[in-house]
């Protein structure tokens, strides 16, 4: 058997390790070959490969990123998008393909092979950890500890300067970046796609923090929204799963605060710095599982499903379930951390 293996939407820690636990599982295990697409769903669009066997995955257990590219291209938008992928894997001799992604790419996937036959298994990534069919996905640990850690700098500086720092962090639909590293940084507010903000409450907050000689430090995920306003976007042209750019909400509510509380506010934009380096020990963990399962469920024929992580258990759960909607912050579990705010 020839399995086709590709990575799409945005990169994160954690992807080389699924490469190289699919390679070398169904090499030494199974007799398998396989073709890495290059750059997502690009790679079988336009017919790019990259050569995929032991040696090619050697090494590349700590390396950040993807050694085969990732795209956020939608094949389904593509003019004649399904018979390209068709004849591209007819062409390589490819009998199975592997997804890597979240919402998008598996999305394709599971449409593929739901609608079109073609045999797909997923793996789902995703700094966001906003996939409701799994308990956690591989990168946002990373994400979580490169956030925190930027935090946990930021508070010595806020206190030498008495400013209130604004961090904003990734986030677009669901705030769990935000709420696990502000909470294991100690923010002071964190704010969330889910729960829209009163800018007044977090000035009040703010202030609060002066008044106890302490300057603040405030979390925002990319996608909140404040209660009288709209979402903050970077400009207005959508990539082709019809998303947004988002960027801009810290700048703005550290102008807010600024001008309601009378101190002092600057941004960190963390951006794409959560994406990168080298992935968590959690991170290779979990990918490493998720791409030893993969492999099975090819060699099983369970197609149209995804590997997901509940509880210590790998599973398989059908990708359309998987993909049906996103996993946000529970309003029980924002409410907890409330404790600490201000």
């Amino acid at each position: 058997m020839r399995v086709g293996v590709l990575t799409g939407g945005g990169d994160c820690p954690g992807l080389n390790a699924v490469i190289r636990a699919i390679v070398r599982k169904g090499v030494q295990e199974y007799g398998y070959s396989f073709t890495g697409f290059r750059d997502g769903w690009r790679g079988p669009l336009d017919d790019a490969t990259v050569r995929l066997d032991i040696p090619a995955v050697r090494g590349i257990l700590p390396r950040g990123g993807t050694v085969l590219g990732s795209s956020r291209t939608n094949p389904l938008q593509a003019e004649d998008g399904v018979r390209c992928i068709r004849d591209t894997l007819a062409r390589h001799g490819v009998d199975a393909l592997i997804t890597i992604g979240g919402e998008d790419t598996l999305g394709v996937a599971a449409r593929l092979s739901g609608e079109h036959g073609i045999p797909c298994v997923g793996v789902p990534k995703t700094i966001d950890n906003d996939l409701s069919a799994t308990d956690y996905t591989f990168g946002f640990d990373t994400a979580v500890g490169i956030a925190t850690e930027a935090i946990d700098r930021l508070h010595t500086t806020a206190e030498s300067h008495m400013r209130v720092l604004v961090v904003e962090v990734m986030g677009r639909h669901a705030g769990w970046i935000a709420l696990h590293s502000g909470l294991a940084g100690g923010a002071n507010v964190i704010l969330i796609p889910e729960q829209r903000f009163d800018v007044d409450q977090v000035c009040s907050w703010v202030t609060s923090r002066f008044r106890a000689s302490y300057a603040p430090i405030v979390v925002v995920a990319e996608g909140a929204v404040p209660r009288d306003g709209d979402m903050v976007l970077k400009d207005g042209t959508l990539d082709s799963f019809g998303h947004v750019r988002l960027s801009g909400i810290g700048e703005w509510l550290a102008k807010q605060i600024e001008k309601r509380t009378g101190k002092e506010a600057r941004t960190t934009v963390l951006g794409h710095v959560q994406r990168g380096g080298t992935p968590s020990a959690f991170d290779r963990w979990l990918a490493t599982r998720f791409g030893l399962h993969a492999i099975d469920a090819v060699r099983d024929g369970d197609f149209g499903t995804m590997v997901a992580l509940r509880g210590t258990d790998i599973v398989r759960v059908p990708l359309g379930e998987a993909t049906a909607r996103l996993k946000t912050v529970d309003p029980k579990l924002y409410a907890e951390v409330g404790v600490f705010f201000g």
